[in-house]
């Protein structure tokens, strides 16, 4: 199921759509059919570099987050790997949707949550030594943060299995619920989905807006490479969401 995801995804990204038109039009030997497959590829190339549209369906797709309670302590606030990357010399660093980690810090700092639960593994097809999860905690100790308010999970692979390592940790350090659960705004549906069938109850705390959240003015309309490689985020969503919707916890 993991592999056939990854496939999954390729399959209905945007862009693939576009390329495979595009080829078809060069190869095919009939000129009315050659006109109309470019005219589609264009058309869609268009249309998914708009941000007016991304941010359209970001509004539709986003999950609404909830208002914490005024003055209450949280066990435990969850947040979802995929802000760790690995460098070529097998390290890592913070990628840009690093927000997460850093919400997740803040509500720590703010007293809104006791501790603090990251978990990230490795999402590669073929995974080396490298894990999320472990390069995250190594960072932690430049924020002077106790070890016995952090749990860390470096094994899974995707969100599901986020959740069903989480729900294991957080049974082991009897954390009573509701947890705060971090992620990426375009994450979050997905994210709520998996964590609530997996009978771990969650407060949704969304972040790392990359649409839908701006003004919308005159560049609205314009085409941006940025656009179209965000369609492939959202695209992934999409495939991820009905993975979920079917699996067995």
């Amino acid at each position: 199921m993991f592999i056939l995801s990854k496939l999954l995804l390729i399959a209905i990204l945007p862009l693939t759509w576009v390329i495979a038109l595009l080829i078809y039009a060069l190869v095919t030997k009939n000129n009315r059919l050659r006109i109309k497959l470019l005219f589609t590829g264009l058309v869609l190339l268009f249309l998914f570099s708009v941000p007016l549209l991304l941010n359209t369906y970001a509004k539709l797709w986003r999950y609404p987050a909830a208002p914490l309670k005024s003055g209450t302590v949280y066990s435990c606030a969850i947040i979802l790997g995929g802000f760790g990357s690995e460098k070529q010399d097998s390290s890592g660093y913070f990628n840009s949707a690093s927000d997460r980690f850093i919400q997740g810090l803040k509500l720590k700092a703010t007293n809104k949550a006791s501790h603090l639960l990251i978990t990230g593994g490795n999402a590669s097809i073929n995974p080396d030594g490298f894990s999320e999860g472990r390069w995250v905690q190594s960072q932690l100790k430049d924020f002077n943060m106790a070890d016995s308010n952090v749990l860390i999970e470096g094994k899974s692979r995707n969100t599901i299995e986020n959740a069903a390592y989480t729900k294991q940790l957080l049974a082991a350090r009897h954390l009573p619920p509701p947890y705060l659960l971090v992620t990426s705004d375009f994450h979050m549906r997905r994210a709520m989905l998996i964590f609530k069938k997996s009978g771990i109850d969650v407060i949704p705390y969304p972040c790392h807006y990359i649409a839908g959240v701006e003004k919308q003015g005159l560049y609205s309309v314009l085409p941006s490479a940025e656009t179209l490689h965000y369609w492939e985020l959202y695209s992934k969503e999409i495939v991820g969401y009905v993975v979920a919707a079917w699996h067995k916890y």
